[in-house]
């Protein structure tokens, strides 16, 4: 039965280290915890601002040109970086624009929308469920 031994040694060692966080709280805080309390709200992301997105076409190809971007050049090569490898495309950002490759307005719309930019600009394709 060597096999079971090192989960009841994992059970007994969880039991131990949980019941000393739980002296630990209680010791530095003298009033008894309230269990009945429901968790916090997750709050929703703050507004960061107002994005332009459009679709054009440039030497025959299709683009997703993101605008109107307020921050650093950093903070814009941070997003470019993380719109490319989340959408796994290619694309660039300069002049406080990313530019991405292809038609990709769907995907990028909800991406913005989670991490709190407003969004204006044609964004919303034929067809599409935003």
């Amino acid at each position: 039965m060597p096999v079971q031994d090192w989960k009841e040694r994992l059970a007994a060692l969880a039991n131990t280290t949980g019941k000393q966080a739980d002296n630990t709280e209680a010791s530095g805080n003298e009033s008894s915890p309230n269990t009945n309390q429901s968790p916090k709200p997750v709050p929703s992301p703050a507004k960061k601002g107002q994005l332009c997105i459009r679709f054009e076409k440039r030497k025959g190809k299709a683009n997703t040109i993101i605008s109107e971007f307020k921050g650093s050049q950093q903070e814009l090569l941070e997003m470019a970086k993380q719109l490319k490898s989340t959408l796994g495309i290619g694309g660039s950002a300069k002049d406080d624009e990313i530019l991405l490759q292809g038609d990709v307005r769907d995907k990028v719309v909800p991406y913005l929308q989670k991490s709190g930019y407003s969004l204006k600009g044609d964004y919303k394709k034929k067809g599409s469920r935003f």
